[in-house]
């Protein structure tokens, strides 16, 4: 069930759906940002999400869902991406287009995902936008 849960997510994400999304969470779920800090609690993953909302316009393809011990998984994917409007401390945004592979860690428990790893390469992603 757990795995499914990790796909359903990634599906509500690809449907712009941020209510569906933030509803696989714990409310305490720990988000580790691609090369920065945890935030902790599906408020702060929610706002996350509605500042990346605004900023890119993003879809995940061929994304494959790994398994490992009980409650740990990954994924990785390719993130087909259009950056729509200047994100904090970023370059400025001109509706640059991006293709850039990415993955994730996730542990989950009792049926919602409590921790969100992400990680991409950010030099990669910042010489296709420049």
């Amino acid at each position: 069930m757990s795995r499914e849960i990790i796909e359903q997510y990634y599906a509500a994400f690809n449907e712009g759906d941020w209510d569906r999304m933030a509803g696989f969470l714990a409310a305490d779920v720990a988000h580790d940002l691609n090369q920065g800090a945890r935030e902790v609690g599906r408020a702060e993953f929610r706002r996350f999400l509605d500042r990346m909302a605004r900023s890119y316009r993003e879809r995940l393809e061929g994304i494959v869902v790994l398994a490992g011990p009980p409650g740990r998984f990954a994924a990785e994917y390719v993130v087909h991406g259009e950056y729509l409007v200047a994100d904090d401390g970023l370059p400025p945004a001109r509706g640059q287009r991006y293709v850039l592979p990415g993955g994730a860690f996730f542990t989950v428990a009792d049926g919602a995902i409590t921790r969100v790893t992400n990680y991409y390469n950010l030099p990669d992603w910042l010489a296709q936008v420049q």
